[in-house]
């Protein structure tokens, strides 16, 4: 493994959890530390920015290739499908439950599980007709 390529990881996973934590920071009002948060999620964000000139400087430019719809279409499927399951989690686990609130949560949140299982077969149909 290149020097680089640790250096990239190790970025990555300092910077993604220093972002990850300073959201939490802002979304969750029992902590009440939004202004400490908010500048936690800056600094991880920098952090994840310094990745780039790393990878730029190990990685030659290649040259652009035709944009691949399936793949951009495999993206879009699976964003919709995450943002679907996680609002049906959210359903369930946040505020004052009542058992309707549970039953639509677990619906909403299987419905974006099992759009997110589709999401490579829609991807291996669109691969197939395109050849």
């Amino acid at each position: 493994m290149k020097k680089e390529t640790l250096l990239e990881i190790i970025l990555g996973t300092i910077g993604g959890l220093v972002f990850a934590i300073g959201t939490c920071m802002c979304l969750l009002p029992e902590w009440n530390m939004l202004t400490t948060g908010i500048i936690t999620t800056i600094i991880g964000l920098i952090i994840l920015l310094c990745i780039i000139p790393v990878y730029k400087s190990s990685h030659p430019k290649k040259e652009h290739k035709p944009v691949n719809w399936g793949i951009v279409l495999t993206w879009i499927v699976g964003l919709v499908g995450a943002l679907i399951m996680g609002f049906g989690m959210s359903k369930i686990m946040v505020g004052e439950v009542n058992t309707l609130d549970m039953i639509i949560g677990i619906i909403i949140g299987v419905v974006g599980l099992i759009i997110c299982v589709l999401n490579y077969p829609i991807y291996a149909y669109i691969k197939s007709n395109k050849e």
